[in-house]
């Protein structure tokens, strides 16, 4: 294990070794990415994140048991693919010189994806409700009762 996380942590400082130089390459960039990366900082500290756990808060806090795990899963996946899907569903960057950017209905695609993604959870939530123990159901009930002791059968 030990040689696998040297391993991987060589690729990884490789990879920021290549990157910080081809961002240094062309240092007209530089302020453009600082803006870039402090804005999505702000945005996400600011306005995603607080956003996504305060109706998180208010959608599952009703729910309890089996449930919530799938509920609260399927909620944070849907804000973090709604996240990535943001710039091609406000399809930014769009040119109309070049109809080959942003050709595609990206909002049909992000709803297939959002709808593939919560009949899974749905199937989720309907196999844990049915695996937990019914609220009704005495302790113990579901047991299999003990075999008889053979040598007292009549």
């Amino acid at each position: 294990m030990r040689v696998l996380r040297t391993i991987l942590l060589l690729l990884g400082v490789a990879g920021l070794a290549v990157g910080g130089v081809l961002l240094l390459d062309s240092v007209q960039t530089l302020p453009d990415v600082a803006i870039w990366a402090g804005a999505g900082v702000v945005l996400h500290d600011g306005l995603w994140a607080p956003l996504v756990f305060f109706l998180g808060l208010l959608g599952v806090s009703r729910v309890r048991g089996p449930l919530r795990a799938p509920l609260m899963t399927g909620l944070w996946v849907s804000a973090a693919v709604t996240l990535v899907a943001l710039p091609v569903l406000g399809r930014f960057g769009e040119r109309p010189d070049n109809p080959s950017l942003l050709n595609r209905n990206y909002t049909a695609g992000w709803l297939v994806v959002l709808a593939v993604l919560w009949a899974l959870v749905g199937a989720w939530m309907l196999m844990a409700g049915r695996a937990a123990p019914r609220a009704d159901a005495a302790p113990g009930a579901d047991a299999v009762p003990p075999d008889p002791d053979p040598d007292q059968r009549s």
